[in-house]
């Protein structure tokens, strides 16, 4: 693959990041040719239990206002899918969802209280992640973006980070959806709380999603550990996507090999994790929506770069001297 842009007739190297997405992928499916075929952006839907302490903006009930938008191709991501060529696939993972694959239970519980999942039910969340990339494989579909719902989830995915990387939650911690200054420091409280009461283990990401984490994170970290199963490239989203990618990572750490980075989040935690996960992304433009927004503006990019890599002439065809790398 590498040999193929070097062939193109350009400067070296010169779409960056576009050319190792394009790289990374012909590794992933085990060819040069790369044809990424349909592409979709699977969104994981659930409710948080931790909403109950008072660190979202909204109550819990917004999650399934904004479940039912999507179902009606009314949201953000939805919009800019379409925008893109992209499909739309939609996972409830609680049965009071009308687009439900399979349900675990309703909702995730308090960590505050509890721990937020039992390990057979983080499990069977993995387990339904793997098995959405598994039957889009299936039917033609050759890159899948990872996308969430559920209010509550920036408070999960700032403790699964803060456990994984050893790090304070007043480091991982932003406002998410527009928290106040008290509102913020709450949120950290209880997320040092829970990770007190619960003691992860940082290099455990069953544990770590069980005690501390949510529905949504699990089944996006199964979506990983799928890509890495059926050799299908995932593409990161932000802070909270990241934060189940490197769920994944602690899983099986091969999988991260078969993850795309998208943009870097503006959540205080986006860099780490991609450092984390040792992944470059393609796109900064302060993006903290969520849904999957940033993983579907990456999608029409790579079409961009793979049109160049596939159809643009070589310097061999122009008849002019290849470009050699400056020492």
């Amino acid at each position: 693959a590498w040999k193929r842009w070097d062939s193109v007739a350009k400067p070296l190297r010169s779409l960056g990041v576009l050319e190792e997405a394009i790289a990374s992928a012909a590794g992933i499916f085990g060819t040069w040719q790369v044809d990424f075929g349909k592409k979709a952006v699977v969104i994981l839907c659930a409710d948080n239990g931790i909403v109950e302490e008072g660190i979202s903006q909204t109550g819990k009930e917004v999650t399934a206002v904004v479940t039912s938008n999507f179902t009606r191709g009314d949201s953000c991501v939805c919009l800019m899918a379409e925008s893109a060529g992209v499909e739309k696939e939609l996972c409830g993972l609680e049965e009071k969802y009308p687009l439900i694959h399979k349900n675990v239970r309703c909702g995730t519980r308090n960590f505050l209280k509890e721990p937020a999942l039992t390990e057979e039910e983080t499990v069977q969340a993995l387990e339904i992640g793997i098995d959405l990339v598994k039957d889009l494989k299936n039917q033609g579909y050759g890159l899948i973006a990872t996308g969430e719902m559920g209010i509550g989830n920036t408070t999960t995915s700032s403790a699964v980070v803060s456990a994984a990387l050893k790090l304070d939650p007043y480091l991982v911690t932003g406002r998410g959806a527009g928290l106040d200054s008290p509102g913020l420091l709450r949120k950290i409280s209880v997320i040092r709380q829970g990770i007190l009461l619960h003691q992860p283990d940082p290099e455990d990401g069953i544990d770590i999603l069980s005690k501390v984490g949510g529905l949504d994170l699990a089944g996006m970290a199964g979506v990983f550990l799928g890509g890495a199963l059926y050799r299908v490239p995932i593409v990161i989203d932000g802070f909270i996507s990241g934060a189940a990618a490197l769920m994944a990572q602690r899983i099986f750490p091969a999988c991260a090999g078969y993850m795309l980075a998208s943009h870097t989040s503006s959540e205080p935690a986006g860099h780490l994790l991609l450092e984390a996960l040792h992944k470059k992304a393609a796109i900064s433009a302060g993006l903290c929506l969520g849904e999957g927004t940033g993983a579907a503006a990456l999608m029409p990019l790579l079409d961009m770069a793979l049109r160049i890599y596939r159809e643009m002439s070589t310097f061999k065809e122009i008849q002019i001297e290849d470009y050699k790398p400056l020492k």
